[in-house]
């Protein structure tokens, strides 16, 4: 009859249907990772993140773990809990900055990445392999993981590397370069930049106006880094970010700086303050 499909054409109109579901489903499965997956921030205290990126990969920073006053319980006892790690990255050499991270360059077998003239002492005194080092200066770029650029930019701080030395048993201490913080783009361009400790400096508007963060990491702690008015200042003026996240404070007794302070300084802001936790994770 009339308006019905016959048997044959029933068959074809099928075939065409499941072809259709077919290309759709493909195109779905094509479509990059990146623009699938969320970004996920863990806190492990102080200066510590770890970073699982869109595609999966995991990167961290300045991982002050077993000695850190506020590191979640499960990681402070068992390093190996982090699980595996694809790109590590220190902003200097200060203990509750680089804390475990050559320990775990080694476990992982991957490089550490840090200023030059860190991940030098490193090598020369046996802490690190040298294949397992990556030297940075105040700048440069690497490509650490598919997808994944980290770029070392200024900071106004310090660095000095404290090593026990076995043959002496005594503690030594050794010029480690200057530090950095770092512009961490994912695969999706989604821009991160980890400040690691510093205090203010006018370059701060040049590096935020030329790298386009998404996400600051700030410290906030005071008398090592800047307070938080100062934080909230450079944010306010020269930053401007959409979202920031405080770090560097509640683990030692002198960063006196509070997140309640660092509100206050930033209230009538736009900037999205995402306050967390040690242990906590969230997602972008």
């Amino acid at each position: 009859m009339k308006g019905f499909l016959t048997k044959g054409g029933l068959g074809l109109l099928l075939a065409a249907v499941l072809a259709s579901a077919s290309t759709i489903s493909s195109a779905q499965n094509a479509a990059p990772a990146g623009a699938q997956g969320k970004t996920e921030a863990l806190w492990l205290g102080q200066a510590g993140f770890r970073i699982k990126t869109p595609q999966g990969k995991m990167i961290l920073i300045d991982p002050w773990i077993t000695g850190g006053p506020k590191t979640p319980p499960m990681y402070k006892t068992d390093l190996a809990a982090i699980g595996p790690i694809d790109v590590l990255l220190v902003t200097h050499a200060h203990v509750d900055h680089i804390g475990d991270a050559p320990a775990l360059a080694k476990m992982n077998n991957i490089k550490l990445y840090g200023p030059a003239d860190m991940i030098t002492p490193l090598t020369t005194l046996g802490v690190l392999p040298a294949d397992l080092g990556h030297r940075f200066n105040k700048t440069g770029r690497v490509t650490p993981a598919p997808g994944i650029k980290v770029t070392a930019v200024q900071a106004e701080h310090s660095s000095l590397l404290v090593w026990k030395n076995p043959a002496t048993d005594k503690m030594e201490s050794h010029p480690a370069g200057e530090p950095v913080g770092y512009i961490i783009e994912l695969e999706n361009g989604f821009k991160i930049w980890h400040m690691g400790d510093t205090g203010l400096f006018s370059d701060m508007k040049f590096i935020s106006e030329h790298y386009k963060p998404d996400l600051v990491m700030i410290p906030i702690g005071g008398n090592f880094t800047m307070a938080p008015d100062d934080a909230a200042f450079a944010l306010r003026t020269w930053v401007k970010p959409k979202m920031v996240i405080p770090m560097h404070y509640n683990s030692n007794p002198m960063t006196k700086g509070t997140l309640a302070e660092f509100q206050a300084a930033m209230k009538g802001s736009n900037i999205k303050i995402i306050p967390m936790t040690e242990g906590e994770t969230v997602q972008f």
